[in-house]
């Protein structure tokens, strides 16, 4: 059980520090730190699939013209999921995308009632509209809508349903999410690095060498989540998934330096009391499952 708990709160952890990690490679485009992610995740899943010997879940999984479907689809969201997180840390939007992933548990409530005719309770519905109110304040306050927040919490939410749709182990998931965008990837690294904007160009072995290990930085987390996951009970993983948006709150502000006023603190507290709530309500229903970030 120490084994499991530990697992699961480094996973958080280290989704929550993550925006460091993408800062170090500010120098080359957002589009290539995707690119480069989303390849390099691939070889890395290659591998320890192959080690793991779980290649026979694959087959079965490929042969099922639906399930593949699923794949594609999963694919293409965690690619834009992955995109607008990288694009928003580089460009000085933390705070936003912590705003986006506080937001998405909430989200995730609303698909679930969409896509699996799931009911939530009148906690859960007052939680959810909590939400909207922050999100409608700040939209109003400072005068633009927060599009960082709500693609970032979109795209994982819709993720997260596809990758249900899919039923597949974490690791295999995963192999197959990126194959089907690996392709491109492997292009667009080729391209940009043709243009002279890429690693190579730059000339700059510290930075290549980060480009190649984002595969094993993006795998490590959710695997580790994978393991904590088996054995702690939601009540704790349910407090646990707020550690990685906390974490990129407090990188944003006292870090980096991003604004955050007066108008961002009434609109996160009211997000912060539903979540509190939405929390208080899963607990005391008991529920066992939940959606893992890809971050």
């Amino acid at each position: 059980m120490q084994k499991s708990i530990i697992s699961a709160m480094m996973a958080y952890v280290l989704w929550g520090i993550l925006p460091i990690y993408w800062k170090a490679l500010k120098e080359v485009s957002p589009l290539y730190i995707l690119a480069s992610r989303i390849f390099w995740s691939f070889i890395f899943c290659v591998i320890f699939v192959t080690i793991i010997k779980k290649w026979p879940e694959i087959k079965t999984i490929l042969l099922d013209q639906k399930r593949f479907i699923y794949c594609i689809l999963s694919g293409i969201m965690v690619s834009l999921n992955w995109y607008t997180y990288i694009w928003a840390v580089n460009a000085n939007f933390i705070i936003d995308a912590s705003l986006g992933y506080y937001i998405n548990p909430l989200v995730v409530v609303l698909f679930s009632a969409l896509f699996f005719g799931e009911r939530f309770n009148k906690w859960e519905s007052l939680s959810v509209l909590l939400a909207l109110v922050g999100v409608v304040f700040i939209t109003l306050k400072i005068g633009k809508f927060p599009v960082v927040a709500i693609v970032l919490a979109l795209t994982f939410a819709l993720y997260g349903v596809f990758k249900k749709k899919l039923n597949a182990s974490p690791i295999v998931s995963l192999i197959l999410e990126t194959a089907v965008v690996a392709p491109f990837a492997f292009v667009a690294i080729l391209y940009i690095e043709s243009q002279g904007q890429g690693v190579i160009a730059l000339g700059n072995p510290m930075v290549a060498a980060l480009a190649v290990l984002a595969g094993v930085v993006t795998a490590i987390p959710l695997l580790l989540y994978a393991k904590g996951v088996q054995e702690i009970s939601f009540s704790l993983l349910g407090f646990f998934q707020y550690i990685t948006p906390t974490i990129m709150l407090f990188l944003g502000v006292f870090l980096y330096g991003e604004a955050f006023s007066t108008v961002d603190l009434i609109g996160f507290g009211f997000i912060w009391l539903a979540l509190i709530i939405f929390t208080i309500s899963k607990i005391q229903n008991g529920t066992k499952e939940i959606v893992e970030p890809d971050l």
